[in-house]
C-alpha cells in the first residue's frame, strides 16, 4: 500500500499515554487468546459464551471481562510485561518511539474521509468525520470501559473509533492475516460502523434488536457486520482508482475477513461450530461481502438488511 507522503488525519487522538498500559488481555499479552476450559456452564457451553462476548465486545465497545468475571480480568487473565509492536518498538503506556504505525493509522483514516466525504456530498449529504483514538491498554469510552482484549471497536455514543495498535500484531501472528492493507481493512470496517451510525442504520438496528430473541439477534447482528465489510470496500474501490494499491493488497483484506469469519473463529479457538451463534458473518460471507463493495463501488450494492447473505 502506497501510504507514505500522502495527508494525514488531525482528528487522531492519542490516548496512548494516559489510557494504562500494559494491561494485556485476552487479546494482548503474549499474544495469546486465552479461554477456559469447564466450569458451571460445561466446557463447551463455556467457550462458547467467552466467543460470543469477545466478538460482541469487539464491536460493539465494551470490555468482555466486566461480563465475564468482574473488572480485575475475571476469565480472560492479564498477560503482564510489555507488548511489541509491529513498528519495533515497545508499548509500555505511552506514545512508542518510532510511531510510524501511528501515521500509517492517520494515513488510512484520511482516505476514508476523504471517500465518504465524497460519497455523502454526491447523495446531498454531509459527512462527518469520526475521531479515531489510540489507546493503549484500556480506556473509558461513552460505550463503556474497555480494554485490549475487546480490539478495534466503534462506539456510536461519541463517534469515535477506538483501536490499541497492538491488535495489528494479533492480527498478523495469531489469525495469519499479514499485510498492511489488512489493517487499513479493520479501520475502514470501523469506519463502515461510523457511516451506518450517520445515516440511521445503526440506530435502527439498535431498536429491533429489542425484544428479539438470542438466535434472532445473532442473525441481525451478521448483516451489521457484514454491511459494514462491504462498506469497507466501497472505501477500497476508490482507494484504488487512487493508484495507492499495490499488489497483493486486496488479497491481503480478503484473507483477513476469512481469519476473522465465525466460523474460523470457532474452529480455532474450539475445533467446531455452532451456527446459531454466529453474529458476524461465516469467512465467505465477510470475503463475499468486502469483494461486492470493491467491485462496485456503489452503497447500493451493500444492502445486507433483506434477501439472502
Amino acid at each position: 500500500m502506497l501510504w507514505r507522503g500522502r495527508r494525514q488525519s488531525d482528528n487522531i487522538e492519542d490516548d496512548r499515554s494516559d489510557s494504562g498500559g500494559g494491561l494485556g488481555g485476552g487479546m494482548g499479552g503474549g499474544g495469546q487468546f486465552r479461554l477456559p476450559v469447564g466450569g458451571r456452564t460445561g466446557g463447551g457451553g463455556s467457550i462458547i459464551l467467552v466467543i460470543l462476548v469477545v466478538l460482541a465486545g469487539w464491536y460493539f465497545g465494551f470490555d468482555p471481562s466486566q461480563i465475564l468475571g468482574g473488572g480485575d480480568g475475571g476469565l480472560l487473565p492479564g498477560g503482564g510485561g510489555q507488548i511489541t509492536d509491529n513498528s519495533g518498538s515497545q508499548d509500555n503506556g505511552g506514545a512508542p518511539a518510532n510511531d510510524e504505525m501511528k501515521q500509517f493509522v492517520a494515513t488510512v483514516l484520511a482516505e476514508t474521509e476523504d471517500t465518504w466525504t465524497g460519497i455523502f456530498k454526491a447523495q446531498g449529504l454531509t459527512y462527518e468525520d469520526p475521531k479515531l483514538v489510540l489507546f493503549s491498554g484500556q480506556i473509558r469510552s461513552a460505550c463503556g470501559f474497555a480494554s485490549a482484549a475487546a480490539g478495534p471497536f466503534y462506539c456510536p455514543g461519541d463517534r469515535k473509533v477506538y483501536l490499541d495498535m497492538t491488535f495489528f500484531q494479533q492480527l498478523d501472528q495469531q489469525f495469519g492475516a499479514s499485510g498492511e492493507f489488512a489493517r487499513a481493512y479493520v479501520v475502514a470496517h470501523e469506519v463502515g460502523h461510523h457511516v451506518q451510525n450517520l445515516t440511521g442504520i445503526m440506530s435502527k438496528f439498535n431498536q429491533m434488536r429489542q425484544g428479539m430473541s438470542e438466535a434472532d439477534a445473532n442473525q441481525l447482528s451478521v448483516r451489521i457486520e457484514l454491511q459494514a465489510d462491504c462498506f469497507a470496500g466501497v472505501w477500497a474501490h476508490y482507494t484504488a482508482q487512487k493508484g495507492i494499491l499495490e499488489q497483493g493488497d486486496i488479497e491481503s483484506a480478503l484473507n483477513a475477513a476469512k481469519q476473522i469469519g465465525d466460523d474460523t473463529l470457532q474452529k480455532k479457538m474450539q475445533g467446531y461450530v455452532v451456527p446459531e451463534s454466529f453474529n458476524h458473518g461465516t469467512s465467505q460471507q465477510r470475503q463475499t461481502w468486502l469483494a461486492r463493495g470493491y467491485k462496485s463501488g456503489k452503497l447500493s450494492d451493500c444492502n445486507t438488511m433483506s434477501g439472502p447473505i
